[in-house]
């Protein structure tokens, strides 16, 4: 029945900062843009494969939410701490314990790492890994190096 997830939407208090953060520094396709109500949509990944809806609300109406882009899982180990640095974007790992690396959700198994948006909502970049945790790791959280390396010892 259900295949997906095609469209999420978040309020933010300022669209047109919001619009730059989305397109300019996130890379997504902007699709449609209407002043009233204030609201901007955009295309995650290919067109019409998946949306995101922005809706410009007051601060005090703002409540902060989470979701996930999928991301490549070498990506997100090798390339997504430096993207995050230059754009001066606050990020932190799953355990929060102040190392600037993604961690290995081991049951998935996936790798991630979270930001946070100019209105304060927590992104994540989200890669899916290959194979099967075994059971014994499926509660564990750990770097993608020792990931790799129960990986390479298996």
């Amino acid at each position: 029945m259900i295949t997906g997830l095609f469209e999420t939407h978040l309020f933010v208090e300022n669209l047109d900062r919001s619009i730059a953060f989305y397109t300019e520094i996130l890379g997504l396709t902007q699709c449609r843009y209407r002043e009233e109500p204030k609201t901007a949509f955009f295309w995650i990944g290919k067109e019409k494969q998946a949306m995101l809806g922005l809706w410009e609300k007051p601060k005090e109406e703002i409540d902060i939410r989470h979701f996930a882009f999928e991301c490549e899982p070498e990506w997100i180990a090798n390339e997504s701490v430096p993207f995050l640095k230059s754009h001066n974007i606050t990020f932190w790992n799953f355990l929060q314990n102040q190392k600037e690396v993604p961690m290995v959700f081991c049951w998935v198994p996936a790798i991630s790492i979270y930001f946070n948006d100019p209105d304060g909502h927590d992104l994540e970049f989200i890669g899916i890994l290959p194979g099967k945790p075994k059971s014994e790791e499926e509660k564990r959280i750990m770097t993608y190096a020792e990931w790799l390396e129960l990986k390479d010892n298996n």
